[in-house]
């Protein structure tokens, strides 16, 4: 199986599911088997890709600050 299609698997995976279902998927895959990686890594690809600027510079200071957050320092992610 290509990428491609691992994607368009994990897309119509989830593609009719309502908000609370989603909120199922992705509550269910973390902190899971490593299988469900891929799954969430295509999820916040789709997230990704429609946020604008704002919204993916926030992500990713969420991201720096939480992976930085046991060494006690915070500088600027930028």
């Amino acid at each position: 199986m290509n990428n491609l299609d691992l994607r368009q698997a994990i897309v119509q995976r989830v593609q009719n599911k309502s908000g609370a279902e989603l909120t199922d998927v992705i509550e269910s895959s973390i902190n899971s088997d490593e299988r469900a990686l891929p799954g969430l890594g295509v999820l916040f690809e789709m997230i990704w890709q429609s946020s604008k600027a704002p919204e993916q510079n926030r992500m990713v200071e969420l991201l720096y600050n939480h992976l930085n957050q046991a060494t006690g320092a915070n500088p600027s992610p930028s």
